[in-house]
């Protein structure tokens, strides 16, 4: 299967180089695994916090292990369940997909000198169908099922739009994406969990270029 932690990850990371190229990732793996147990009705956010309405297994390993953090932690705003679920993630899926087959590890040395990861499309099917349903939704104006909903949700509140489509206007594209994840895709409980899942990473970006800017002006100060 493959998941919305999976289709967010491969469509980060450039084909070309092999690098990542979305800013705050995690956040949105974080995201991406909220909206996973969300849709499987594993989780809801009731009165603000991240419930567990079902502790059946998923049968995803890390899915399950973080439905079984949340059950055993006290309710947590939306934003905290995605900075927890998101922390250090990005190289455990890496690696599945490497597993999988879908990436290719390659060791490179910068300059000769300095070595660097790259992860290259091995299998590009996944990649693919995520960008062709992504793109039928934003020529639509509209998502016809609720994955590539969120999957848009999660372009939208990570800024990926230059990422995903970069021929195209961003500021259009922008909108169409905005347009996706408020429009009505799936059942109104289904909706509001996905808008708090894209709005708890939108707000843990925010937080976390705040405190980038200001450890970078203390910094500067203290030099």
């Amino acid at each position: 299967m493959v998941s919305l932690v999976d289709e967010l990850l491969l469509l980060a990371y450039d084909d070309a180089s092999g690098r990542n190229q979305a800013a705050y990732l995690e956040l949105g793996l974080g995201g991406a695994i909220m909206l996973e147990l969300t849709l499987a009705e594993r989780i809801d956010v009731v009165d603000g916090r991240v419930r567990v309405v079902d502790d059946a297994p998923t049968g995803e390993a890390l899915l399950d292990e973080v439905l079984r953090r949340i059950g055993e932690d006290k309710p947590r705003k939306p934003a905290a369940v995605v900075q927890r679920a998101g922390k250090g993630l990005t190289q455990p899926v890496l690696d599945e997909l490497v597993s999988r087959g879908v990436l290719r590890y390659k060791r490179d040395k910068l300059l000769g000198v300095f070595p660097f990861h790259r992860y290259l499309p091995d299998d590009p099917t996944a990649e693919a169908d995520a960008r062709v349903r992504l793109a039928g939704a934003v020529d639509a104006g509209a998502a016809s099922d609720a994955r590539t909903a969120a999957l848009a949700s999660l372009v939208y509140a990570l800024k990926m739009d230059a990422i995903v489509f970069p021929e195209r206007s961003q500021r259009e594209v922008r909108k169409a994406l905005k347009a996706i994840a408020e429009g009505s895709w799936a059942g109104d409980a289904t909706r509001k969990a996905v808008e708090a899942a894209q709005a708890a990473v939108m707000a843990a970006v925010v937080a976390a270029t705040t405190a980038a800017a200001a450890s970078a002006a203390t910094s500067s100060a203290t030099g």
